[in-house]
């Protein structure tokens, strides 16, 4: 669900494989910048289906958590 980038960046996929955001070490706190991906397979930042949870901060990378948070419609 999340993979390492390098140490302050992580990519988050969605239960599906869908890589839906980023989450970065931004000001000692990670901050997720949410993605999408238009018709023709252009970054659309900020967009995509984890729009309403842009920007959401984090203490800490917990995998339990972020499913919880960011997928508990699925």
């Amino acid at each position: 669900m999340i993979e390492k980038i390098n140490d302050g960046v992580y990519a988050l996929h969605d239960p599906t494989g869908l890589h839906v955001g980023h989450f970065k070490w931004i000001q000692g706190q990670w901050k997720f910048k949410a993605v999408g991906y238009g018709p023709s397979g252009q970054l659309i930042p900020g967009g995509g289906p984890l729009t309403d949870r842009h920007n959401t901060s984090l203490a800490q990378l917990d995998e339990a958590l972020i499913r919880a948070t960011f997928f508990e419609k699925e």
